[in-house]
């Protein structure tokens, strides 16, 4: 079996953090031949006959790549089975990789790379709030697709201000509310606080517990910064106010540290966590020979389970890593990084034989994408939000699995409902076709 052509780039970092203040200063020049870059009836940029050129900003390197480097792996793993079972519409997906490490500066320099010298089709599941967002206006400025990016922030649903960007992850104001609903249920009475990232995912976050618990709802909001890897004042504020539940707005590290501090100090409340750092495979690897503490840990989840035996997509993506990913660790990130690739290549499908930048957002918001998720998409012509919905998790004997129905959590003041339309089956094997 021939592997096919995936292409893989780590940038200079250096160089790139020296060029970021000059090149950010020049985003608003739409005119630089980045945008639909073709007359009418001529190729998109990044296609030809027999292939479909995307690229990517994730974390390679810094504090976020170890929770999160694997994912661009798995979505690269998941073209090359694509790739081999003939493609979309008979083309290849080339899909170009870069290193920003976590660092917004460091964004702005390689998508610039990407659109204007690798002249990809479209930027997919670009990773992280704050990096993103350094770029939201370069894209939009230049018609670039911008698909289903790695991050729950409402920023990346505006669709009459951004109508080239869509979000993937479920709405961190969604699943907040979804999450403190369960406590609700399962903790009535219950001294509650946040512990947030110091950007828009800790923001949003807590947006949505206040929507639920009430503005006087969070006894301690604790912050952190990605650049200062102690949490230990946070979690001893969040100890000495008696917290019951905390409610976690992390990346995956930071979770492993708020865990592995609070268990220094004598304190093990009940942790509740924002998707984005709630895998369980991947906050135990933090933790090591204490991922023990993970034991009743809770979080939000939309897409299926990397621990089920019995989940068609699961098995099916167990297959594909070990024949494509040379058998990585098999966890919460690769099924993300694979779902993220199986939306794109449903979406490219759907964009019809010939396909332009118009035409794949025109197909991303048709309503039409099924996607692969526990919950629906909520993606259509008013919402660019994909995952609006959450189910709850709970780690018991080293085992992170589903429990109870999942919730439908609309955006802002929207009530939170249970779903009961059940997951998305797996069809063609995984292969979308037109």
């Amino acid at each position: 079996m021939t592997r096919p052509r995936i292409v893989q780039v780590v940038a200079a970092l250096g160089v790139a953090a020296l060029l970021a203040p000059l090149l950010a200063s020049c985003s608003g020049d739409a005119d630089d031949g980045a945008n639909q870059g073709a007359a009418e009836g001529e190729p998109a940029p990044g296609v030809t006959d027999t292939t479909v050129v995307v690229g990517t900003h994730h974390p390679l390197t810094g504090p976020a790549a170890a929770g999160y480097a694997s994912i661009s792996a798995a979505t690269s793993a998941y073209f090359a089975y694509l790739n081999d079972n003939g493609g979309v519409n008979g083309r290849s997906i080339e899909y170009i990789v870069k290193d920003d490490g976590y660092n917004p500066a460091t964004t702005q320099s390689v998508v610039r790379e990407l659109v204007l010298e690798d002249r990809v089709f479209a930027v997919l599941n670009g990773l992280g709030t704050a990096p993103h967002s350094a770029v939201l206006d370069f894209l939009d400025e230049n018609e670039v697709p911008d698909l289903f990016v790695a991050s729950g922030s409402p920023i990346f649903n505006q669709p009459e201000k951004y109508p080239w960007t869509f979000g993937f992850n479920a709405d961190y104001t969604a699943e907040a509310k979804a999450l403190a609903t369960y406590a609700q249920e399962q903790h009535p009475g219950a001294t509650a606080c946040l512990l947030g990232q110091d950007d828009d995912l800790g923001e949003d976050f807590g947006a949505g517990l206040r929507t639920v618990l009430g503005d006087d709802g969070l006894a301690s909001e604790q912050a952190y910064t990605t650049s200062n890897p102690d949490v230990s004042a946070q979690v001893a504020a969040m100890k000495q106010a008696g917290c019951e539940v905390v409610f976690l707005a992390a990346i995956n590290a930071f979770s492993a540290l708020a865990v592995g501090t609070a268990a220094k100090l004598g304190y093990q409340p009940q942790w509740l966590s924002s998707s984005v750092g709630g895998d369980y495979g991947t906050v135990s690897q933090y933790l090591g020979e204490n991922a023990a503490l993970l034991e009743g840990f809770v979080s939000a989840n939309y897409l299926p389970s990397h621990f089920s035996e019995t989940d068609e997509w699961t098995t099916l993506f167990r297959q594909i890593n070990d024949e494509y990913n040379e058998g990585a660790p098999f966890d919460g990130n690769t099924v993300y990084g694979m779902s993220v690739g199986y939306l794109f290549a449903e979406a490219l499908a759907n964009a019809g034989g010939t396909p332009t930048r118009q035409g794949i957002v025109d197909a991303v918001t048709s309503g039409d994408l099924r996607g692969n998720g526990v919950v629906p998409l909520a993606l259509s012509t008013t919402n660019n939000g994909a995952y609006q919905g959450v189910q709850v998790t709970v780690v018991a004997g080293g085992v992170q699995e589903y429990v109870g129905e999942p919730y439908t959590a609309e955006a802002g003041d929207g009530p939170v409902a249970p779903y009961t339309g059940g997951p998305v089956a797996l069809e063609d094997d995984g292969v979308p076709t037109s």
